[in-house]
């Protein structure tokens, strides 16, 4: 069933040239449409190829039509996908002869939006559609897969269910006198209320790896001048992105760049050298560099391995852990200088940025210390977005509010008021909501056709 009278229609694959572009519509006026320019509607979801003519008659294209009858499609309504040539001047004429037939542009992230409000997925599936189409590695695409395929909903489908549970329990507080109820119920309803912390907690969680995922691993490359940070930069990206010279502190300011290492997306980041008397200028960079790597997840830390190990500043030596950084001892291909004794044991990997040698075992390390971000939430891979880390911080809360009233003896009916706002922010992550201006915010970050 549509929840609007309208029938929407819009380029669903990007604007520019291509071998092929499609237009979808979507709505009640859509079977009229589809027998309108192309004759009686074919079975659904076989395509069909057909000459497109315009109201006048026109020929515009030859092309490729998808007719999908309602509730059985993506947005749960009557749904057509044409395929014409990836020519943006057809596209156009294609959506113009649509809007002259009674259609109207659809809204960004409408047909999302209606998939949703037509019951054919919960807000966190529709989210993960664009988590789907920004996926820029096997991780990010591993874990939007099975969002889509929603994960997340079954697990909040199982906090819910057991939220609902405790809320009965306590509520029979309510509705029969205190003295008919064992005080082995209200242990139990104590028991029952901490493991649905414990799973909410674990849910939580995954906000950071799920901000990773979508962002990448912000990687801080650090070291002394002329250690070869930025010649290290270029071999990872494969590119000369930064300027290499002889002369130390040629890079001033922080560069960056994005690229897959193993199944994992990284944000690398080039810094200035730190100097232990850099110049004013050099001053600057060495502040940006910390900058930087206040809120860097991975160090690496590039040591020239033909001088002696430099020192690191105590703020950033603080940040650094054999958990988030590798020492990288460039330049092996010259004579070694007086390595020294590590801060930590940190793992190390031997390079040379000049030759390329080494840099397997570099992307190796940097795996494995990737993995150790992800949370285990059961066999599902599973990172939530802030809104989901939002509105579960909030049942968290009122959980919590909700334990110490039961274990200080308060009145049930406070008991339940705190586990009924857990129940509506649990409901908030899978979209039992009936809040508009959220639904309208959350798909206006959605591009046109989706």
């Amino acid at each position: 069933m549509s929840f609007s009278g309208d029938t929407i229609a819009a380029l669903a694959t990007p604007a520019g040239t291509s071998a092929i572009a499609i237009v979808r519509a979507s709505g009640p006026q859509v079977a009229e449409l589809v027998r309108a320019i192309f004759g009686p509607p074919p079975p659904p979801r076989q395509a069909q190829h057909a000459d497109y003519r315009d109201l006048g008659g026109a020929l515009t294209d030859d092309v490729l039509f998808t007719y999908f009858a309602g509730p059985n499609s993506f947005t749960g309504e009557d749904t057509v996908e044409i395929s014409c040539h990836g020519n943006p001047f057809i596209a156009q004429k294609i959506l113009e002869d649509l809007f002259a037939r009674g259609c109207r542009p659809a809204e960004a992230g409408e047909f999302s939006k209606r998939a949703f409000l037509n019951g054919r997925m919960d807000l966190s599936q529709a989210e993960a559609v664009m988590d789907l189409i920004h996926a820029r590695s096997e991780r990010a695409l591993a874990a939007a897969n099975q969002q889509l395929r929603g994960a997340l909903g079954r697990h909040m489908d199982s906090l819910i269910s057991q939220l609902v549970n405790i809320l009965a329990m306590t509520e029979a507080y309510i509705d029969f006198p205190e003295e008919d109820l064992p005080d082995e119920d209200r242990k139990k309803v104590q028991a029952q209320l901490t493991e649905l912390l414990t799973g909410t907690s674990r849910l939580l969680a995954t906000t950071h790896y799920g901000e990773l995922l979508r962002a990448g691993i912000k990687t801080v490359i650090l070291g002394e001048p002329n250690a070869g940070k930025s010649s290290l930069l270029n071999r990872l990206v494969g590119r000369e992105r930064a300027l290499v010279s002889p002369e130390p502190g040629t890079t001033r300011d922080y560069l960056e760049e994005r690229i897959a290492i193993g199944p994992h997306w990284l944000r690398l980041i080039d810094t200035a050298g730190l100097n232990a008397l850099p110049s004013p200028l050099e001053k600057r960079g060495i502040d940006k560099t910390l900058e930087q790597a206040a809120e860097a997840d991975l160090f690496l830390w590039v040591i020239d391995s033909s001088r002696a190990r430099p020192a690191l500043p105590d703020s950033l030596a603080s940040r650094m852990s054999p958990a988030n950084t590798i020492a990288v001892f460039n330049k092996i291909d010259l004579p070694p200088g007086t390595r020294g004794d590590l801060p930590h044991a940190f793992p190390v990997v031997n390079i040379s940025a000049l030759q390329g040698t080494g840099l397997e075992a570099l992307e190796i390390a940097v795996v494995r210390l990737a993995e150790a971000f992800h949370v285990e939430t059961g066999d599902e891979l599973i990172a939530i977005n802030a809104r989901h880390a939002h509105a579960l911080g909030q049942a968290k809360a009122a959980l919590i509010s909700a334990g110490e009233k039961l274990a200080a003896n308060e009145a049930s009916e406070l008991v339940a008021s705190d586990l009924r706002v857990s129940l509506e922010a649990f409901g908030q992550v899978a979209g039992k909501i009936d809040n508009e201006k959220v639904l309208d915010r959350l798909f206006a970050s959605f591009c046109i056709g989706k």
